[in-house]
């Protein structure tokens, strides 16, 4: 089967996120490190999915390899039916602009643009009109209740309140899948849960979630868990809430 026949078939069968014996190494000097070893992952549209590990456990590569931020030393990674993993840089960045909406731990935001238009930026770089990118950075603000703080700067909200910028900005392009890389970490625990509960909501309303943690009690929040250890799967079992 070709690489696109594979791939027609993922999306036919809503598989949004597919590796295929994925690894990441690094060469320092005379030592190998393999960061991440063989990962199987298959992750189906509209899924809530946590990527939980201690420090050093591979699952901050596997995140970037998920993302696109890096590319894989060997394997096949399929996104939304297309083999990403045999793209170059220019591709891959029209990928991570068109699949994956982004959310960071520190926000990611820029200090001197309010929230509508740190909202708008990836549809700048998609190429949408000025009308358009207002029209979807006030929808993406109004689901997750913001519209009122629409014209505030970074420095006029509160941590929580940026994180919602930060997630209205991962939203605004329609992605595939919606990657937070421990988006509660900056943030107290009431505030954590707060944002949580809006992940949970995104999910019900159909939107695929993964969060990368090395905190449990985060991780719990999801419906599944992979949990990774020395660059493998470790385990991969569903969340009972």
């Amino acid at each position: 089967m070709s690489a696109t026949e594979k791939g027609d078939q993922l999306k036919r069968d809503g598989i949004v996120i597919r590796t295929y014996d994925l690894w990441k190494t690094y060469v320092m000097g005379d030592q190998t490190i393999n960061a991440v070893s063989g990962i199987d992952l298959e992750i189906k549209r509209g899924e809530y999915v946590a990527i939980m590990g201690p420090s050093g456990s591979g699952k901050s590569t596997l995140m970037n390899l998920i993302g696109c931020l890096d590319t894989p030393s060997k394997g096949d990674y399929y996104i939304n039916g297309r083999l990403v993993s045999s793209m170059n840089d220019d591709e891959l960045a029209r990928i991570r602009n068109k699949e994956i909406g982004f959310v960071f731990q520190t926000f990611n935001l820029l200090p001197r643009a309010s929230s509508l238009h740190n909202v708008e930026l990836p549809l700048i770089y998609a190429g949408i009109t000025a009308e358009a990118r207002t029209e979807m950075a006030r929808k993406a603000l109004q689901q997750v209740d913001l519209e009122r703080r629409m014209y505030h700067k970074p420095n006029e909200l509160s941590g929580g309140q940026r994180q919602r910028v930060a997630i209205a900005r991962a939203l605004v392009n329609n992605p595939s899948i919606l990657l937070a890389d421990e988006p509660t970490g900056n943030l107290d625990t009431a505030t954590g849960n707060e944002i949580m509960a809006l992940f949970e909501r995104l999910y019900q309303q159909g939107n695929t979630i993964i969060v990368v943690t090395h905190e449990h009690d985060i991780a719990m929040h999801a419906h599944r868990a992979v949990f990774v250890r020395d660059g493998k799967v470790e385990r991969d079992e569903v969340v009972n809430h």
